[in-house]
């Protein structure tokens, strides 16, 4: 009964390409050309302080076009229905050299947590979303060992002094004993300061995590 009411679905809303709009073979799907413009995995640049705490950075796309709007629109709009194109582009990130060595080198994930009152009114947190079903089916634990203990600021309007100010005692983690001797995968829906990651990547290496390496679904940083 589920395969025919999807057959229908897709017979009165034919699934289409995010970006060009051309249709495609499954809900969710991307065509061939605008997968590969979306799906540009790179290393993002690191201050001198920030690689004192986090071990290297990486993005699968830049934050522009399709990218943004996925990502804006389940944030802001809370459309879930969008999640499975975000599923699909991870889906074939997972096939890219560099992010399956990324992968291979950690032992469990940490989100980059949301302020509770923020979580609650959003209804979920995005890097969770994003993230959860792609690291399960790489045996990669998903684990919220971090909290934001205290609202925060956009980083984009603040100076980098006042940065460090903003983010000042936000972050604790809630189980120490777990991080011990691991190489921890912290992510995220975007960098864009990296201020905020690079904080959270300190308080889990003072904590006891052995390294803490970042993945971000998309960046301003190319």
């Amino acid at each position: 009964m589920v395969n025919l009411w999807e057959t229908l679905l897709d017979f009165l809303f034919p699934p289409h390409c995010p970006l060009c709009h051309a249709y495609v073979e499954k809900k969710g799907g991307w065509c061939p050309a605008c997968l590969t413009q979306a799906l540009q995995p790179h290393r993002l640049p690191l201050s001198v302080p920030m690689r004192a705490f986090l071990a290297d950075a990486w993005a699968l796309g830049l934050y522009k076009d399709s990218l943004r709007d996925l990502i804006r629109h389940l944030k802001y709009q809370k459309q879930r229905s969008n999640l499975p194109y975000l599923e699909s582009l991870l889906a074939a990130a997972g096939d890219e050299a560099d992010i399956k060595e990324l992968l291979a080198a950690v032992d469990i994930a940490v989100p980059v947590p949301l302020y509770p009152a923020k979580e609650k009114q959003r209804g979920f947190n995005q890097a969770e979303l994003i993230f959860g079903s792609f690291l399960t089916c790489q045996n990669i634990p998903l684990l919220r060992l971090l909290e934001r203990r205290r609202a925060t600021k956009p980083m984009y309007e603040l100076s980098e002094q006042e940065r460090a100010e903003n983010l000042k005692n936000a972050f604790a983690v809630t189980e120490a004993k777990a991080l011990q001797g691991k190489t921890v995968l912290l992510v995220d829906d975007i960098l864009t300061t990296g201020a905020t990651m690079a904080e959270c990547a300190r308080v889990l290496r003072e904590a006891g995590a052995k390294s803490v390496r970042g993945l971000v679904l998309a960046s301003d940083h190319g």
